[in-house]
């Protein structure tokens, strides 16, 4: 029976502000993360803030943005106008407080709710905010959303603008570093987006003159692009679009500036107009599947008031441009069908590729049409009792309002298997174990998907047959040993999605899982060590020679410590692309140029020595052996 608890006037209790952002961070940055992810919750943060400058350039004042980072600290500067220096705390610490409210000053926003800020101010150990204003300036310093620094004003000789420094706070972003790359993303897209906007990070300069034209450049294949880029812009539109040699689907979606990740109204428009022009054009009924085969494309659109799914703005939900204005569906469509087919009448070289590619992905689906049947009939048949999976209850693509995030974990054999397997959370967390060594499928057809079991099976788990639309896992995590073996595994796997489905990579779904290498313990206290310095710092701190425990393999740790590493604390290393040129990534590693890779694993080979040296006899034998990873 359950136990009678008091419910009166005493039960209830109304949190401030920085309370309840610091209570419940999901529910104003999203997920939290390490920084290991592309949209964990540290570059949300950034993001917060660098949207404001954005927001201040867009209605035409200041052309240049400065951010500086290091792992843990973030100042980013613009040159608009500044905030008001009487209203300067209001600003960073009343929530619904802002000059967003009205649409005349803000018609195309992003931030329009007045909590952005406020959320990095309460979850940072440091934060200070310091606006300058026609020659006089205001600084404040807060800690956890605390005021404890409130200068009064003085003059000043910098330009207007406002200046923020923060320092995510570590107790809830647990292990967190900045990653740069990440960051860069970020800020490329905000110069594609904005034309005339200068971003200078940590010394280096951003710009762009051609807008989603660069956008598409700097991120697609460019080697293996079928014809040139399309670009089409118009008032409150530009798109830009081009189809490649690779499997699956590519987009880039903005709203009023706002990477839009996981899509929406919009994106769904745009794919659905492609289409619908296209057919139109040629006069055929071709299937939607392979007019959309290989395309990468970018779309940015300017709604007024848009309305996202969460406070993190990844989806659009607004069904319309504007109060007065026409459908989402209805503007994008008919912005395509004239500017694209408009395209294709005037340049007839590109609509010939374009269809060439269409009639080629026909082909192709067609070639694979009869052993994809058998194939997905043997994986329904297999997912009553597949041996391979150990499903979790919940997934990414049930239909909550709010997804939920959930973990693949593919492992190398039983043993690591089995001790991941016992210790995970069954709900969120589902295991795929491996018999060996997967087959090196560069170079090879997406045939070989239904034909080898092990893949096919792998890709009717994370249901990415059709697209990523439906993922199952948003985190899928490569667990290996850190062991040559494990190690070509990693590469066996990554090529496999990289070959296949590279937007699995590209939106960020994918990484390592980190596993100690060493456990360093006296008999009060246990420190787990993922670096030869970490195993170092903890037998300093420990002392008086402790035990110390090297793991050579996941088997070897039991499932009562692996379950403190699949946790809230794990660490995870992402797998990102910084080249885009994917098929000489993987020619290079994954293909048959066996000399030239032996020569560059033998001129990087480095030996974990104290000394770094490595053995002159073993270089001379690597010379003459043959390093094939294929």
């Amino acid at each position: 029976m359950a136990e009678n608890v008091n419910y009166n006037d005493d039960s209830i209790r109304s949190l401030d502000w920085k309370e309840h952002i610091r209570l419940r961070p999901g529910m104003y940055i999203g997920k939290l993360g390490d920084g290991s992810a592309f949209d964990d919750g540290v570059y949300v943060l950034l993001k917060e803030i660098v949207d404001n400058s954005i927001d201040e350039f867009v209605m035409g004042s200041g052309k240049t943005i400065e951010i500086n980072m290091g792992e843990h600290k973030v100042s980013v500067r613009d040159y608009g106008r500044g905030i008001p220096l009487g209203k300067v705390i209001d600003c960073v610490s009343k929530i619904n407080t802002g000059g967003k409210y009205d649409s005349k000053a803000f018609q195309k926003s992003v931030g329009l709710n007045g909590v952005g800020t406020k959320a990095v101010n309460a979850l940072s150990n440091f934060f200070t905010v310091q606006s300058y204003r026609e020659g006089r300036t205001k600084i404040a310093e807060f800690e956890k959303g605390e005021l404890t620094r409130d200068e009064p004003e003085k003059e000043t000789t910098q330009r207007n603008g406002t200046a923020i420094n923060f320092i995510p706070d570590d107790s809830i972003f647990r292990h967190y570093r900045f990653r740069p790359e990440f960051v860069e993303n970020m800020i490329w897209n905000y110069v594609f987006l904005n034309s005339g906007l200068t971003i200078n990070f940590n010394n280096k300069k951003y710009l762009s003159e051609r807008g989603l034209y660069d956008l598409l450049v700097r991120n697609a294949d460019a080697e293996n692009l079928r014809y040139p880029i399309i670009h089409l812009k118009g008032a409150d539109i530009e798109i830009a679009m081009t189809h490649g040699q690779s499997y699956g689907e590519e987009y880039y979606s903005f709203v009023n500036g706002q990477h839009t990740t996981q899509g929406g109204t919009h994106q769904a428009a745009f794919r659905e107009a492609v289409v619908k022009t296209i057919k139109e054009f040629y006069g055929k009924d071709f299937d939607a599947s392979d007019i959309r085969a290989s395309i990468v494309a970018a779309i940015a659109v300017k709604v007024q008031e848009p309305v996202f799914e969460s406070q993190t703005k990844t989806k659009l939900g607004s069904q319309n441009v504007g109060p007065d204005g026409p459908s989402v569906r209805t503007f994008i469509g008919d912005f395509v069908k004239r500017e694209l087919d408009n395209y294709l009448h005037k340049n007839q070289a590109t609509a010939d590729a374009l269809k060439a590619r269409i009639l080629q992905s026909e082909r192709e689906r067609k070639d694979i049409a009869g052993i994809k049947k058998l194939a997905n009939d043997r994986a329904k048949k297999a997912s009553l009792h597949n041996r391979k999976l150990r499903d979790c209850k919940l997934h990414f693509d049930d239909n909550h309002e709010r997804k939920q995030e959930t973990t693949l974990f593919i492992t190398e054999g039983d043993s690591a298997s089995g001790s991941i397997t016992k210790s995970r959370d069954v709900h969120t967390q589902a295991v795929f174990s491996l018999k060996g060594k997967p087959l090196n499928c560069f170079g090879l057809t997406k045939k070989v998907v239904y034909e080898n079991e092990e893949f096919n099976l792998l890709q009717h788990a994370l249901n990415i047959e059709d697209g990523i639309e439906n993922l199952r896992y948003n985190n899928i995590v490569i667990a290996t040993d850190a062991d040559v073996d494990g190690m070509h595994i990693r590469l066996l796997l990554m090529t496999f999605f990289l070959q296949f489905f590279p937007d699995l990579v590209k939106a960020g779904h994918v990484s390592i899982l980190q596993t100690p290498l060493f456990r360093v313990r006296n008999k009060k206290e246990t420190i787990y060590c993922y670096s030869d310095e970490e195993r170092r710092n903890a037998i300093a701190k420990l002392g008086n020679k402790p035990e110390i425990t090297r793991f050579k393999g996941l088997g070897e740790i039991s499932p009562d410590e692996f379950g403190l590493f699949i946790g809230k604390d794990i660490r995870l290393d992402p797998v990102y692309l910084r080249d885009a040129n994917v098929k000489a990534l993987l020619e290079y590693f994954m293909g048959k140029n066996t000399p030239t890779r032996q020569q560059h694993i033998v001129n990087n080979l480095r030996v974990e020595k104290d000394d770094e040296s490595v053995n002159p006899l073993l270089k001379e034998q690597l010379d003459n052996v043959e390093l094939a990873v294929a």
